[in-house]
Order: structure tokens, then C-alpha cells, then sequence
């Protein structure tokens, strides 16, 4: 069975100040894929991010969903279609609980609120979140706040979701289990953006990466191979990243 692009990025182009946050770029997202869009901070991800979604215009290029150009539509109108995005910084509704939260994301695609609320429960029930539904969005720990984020796209019924740092801030035992929901939800048929830095985290979740740098494409391919590149490691692992590849090579040579 051949592969399908669900996402072309091409030649995407965007400057602030006459700097080149994101410069033609070009890369496919596979549908079902799980893809990792790495880069040091500042290398354009996060802009990529939003030019996808819709909250920053280009100066140039092409974003085909589906085969279809969707650079005139509405940040909503790209949602409707099925591009779904989290933030850095979980935007919660602070003076909702959770299950209103989701609820309420959940009324934009659904007609009826007897079908929002049966949504709403097959979302709570898959995420985990069940147990706190009740609890203020305030009160969740930054855990449970990253995963109410990622609740509240898929109550959109989203068929990409871009992952921008969900990882971020949280603890070895949090991040494992961000990781397993991760996973979920990929394995459920949602294509997945995943935009981090944790490098143990990209290698077990994706299939590919692709590496910016100064918002251009410095490489991409399978995380065994891009993370041993030494370009990759020039501009963003760094040497003390390839001083442990060459302690565990050592380790296995024993």
C-alpha cells in the first residue's frame, strides 16, 4: 500500500524584520504518521506551526491539506477541515472544569448537544481525564493541563495534530505518560506533528523527522539516522550529545 501526504508543505517563506523565520521550506506529512519537527530554539517550528494553522500569512509558498491549498481559509475553517493545534503554554478555560471544557470545544462540531455531550465522554474516558472532570482547569497540574489541550483538538475530530512542545516542563514519570497518550492518540488513525525536544521522546514516538535550522530544512529521515548525523548534531544535539552516542557504542562493544 503506497503512502499518502496528508500535509505538503511547499516552499513556505515568512520573515519578521527582514528575518527569515521560515525559509522555503518544503516537507510531507504522511497520513497516520507520527512525523518530529526538531531544530534549536529560534530554527522557525513553532512559526511553521502557525502558519499552518492559520494564525500567521506567508510571504510565500503553498500548504496543500488533502490535496487542497488552504492558505485563504480562516484558522476555524482550517480546523473544520481538520487541522488541530496545541500551544506551548496550555490555554485552559480557566473558569470552566474539564468535561465543560471539552464540552464546549466539542459544541462547534456537533450539531446536537446530546451528540457534544457523548463526545465529550469518549474523549474524557480515552485521555484519562475522567477522573477529573469535575476539577477546575486552574486547579489541574501543568500534566493534566497539556493533556486537556490535547482533549479539547480532539473534540474537533481532528485528522492532524500538531503537538507544539506538550512535553515541556513536565517530570521523567509525566513525561512517560504523555508519551503513552501521545502514542493513543496517534494509533487511533490521528496524524501527529510532534514538535519537541526531548530527543528520547522523538525517537520513540516518530517514524521520521525533519530538522530546522535558521528556518530552513537542514535534513530529514528516520530518528537513528538524523540523530547521528553530524550537521545535526552541529547546529542543534551538540558534541556532548555525540560524546554519548560514543559512550553507549563503546558500552555495547564490551
Amino acid at each position: 500500500m503506497s503512502e499518502k501526504n496528508l500535509l505538503e508543505i511547499r516552499n513556505l517563506d515568512i520573515s519578521f524584520g527582514g528575518v527569515h523565520a521560515v525559509n522555503h521550506l518544503s516537507f510531507d506529512v504522511v497520513e497516520g504518521e507520527c512525523l518530529g519537527l526538531i531544530g534549536p530554539n529560534g530554527s522557525g517550528k513553532s512559526t511553521c506551526v502557525n502558519i499552518i494553522s492559520g494564525l500567521y500569512k506567508p510571504d510565500g509558498g503553498e500548504i496543500l491539506f488533502q490535496g487542497e491549498n488552504v492558505l485563504k481559509l480562516t484558522p476555524m475553517d482550517r480546523a473544520f477541515k481538520g487541522i488541530g493545534r496545541t500551544f506551548q503554554s496550555p490555554k485552559a478555560f480557566e473558569g470552566l472544569n474539564v468535561l465543560d471544557s471539552i464540552y464546549t470545544a466539542s459544541l462547534l462540531h456537533n450539531k446536537h448537544k446530546s451528540d457534544a455531550q457523548r463526545k465529550t465522554d469518549e474523549i474524557l474516558s480515552f485521555t484519562g481525564l475522567e477522573p477529573l472532570a469535575m476539577t477546575l482547569c486552574s486547579r489541574l497540574p501543568i500534566e493534566k493541563r497539556k493533556w486537556l489541550d490535547m482533549a479539547r483538538v480532539l473534540a474537533i475530530n481532528p485528522k492532524l495534530i500538531m503537538l507544539d512542545e506538550c512535553l515541556a516542563g513536565l517530570n521523567p514519570s509525566e513525561m512517560e505518560e504523555s508519551i503513552s497518550l501521545v502514542r493513543k492518540i496517534n494509533r487511533s488513525g490521528v496524524t501527529v506533528l510532534f514538535i519537541e525536544h526531548v530527543m528520547r521522546a522523538v525517537a520513540s514516538l516518530c517514524s521520521r523527522v525533519v530538522v530546522l535550522d535558521e528556518g530552513k530544512l537542514l535534513s530529514q529521515g528516520p530518528p537513528n539516522v538524523i540523530m547521528n548525523e553530524e550537521n545535526v548534531i552541529a547546529a542543534y544535539l551538540g558534541e556532548g550529545y555525540k560524546n554519548v552516542i560514543k559512550a553507549r557504542e563503546h558500552r555495547s562493544g564490551l
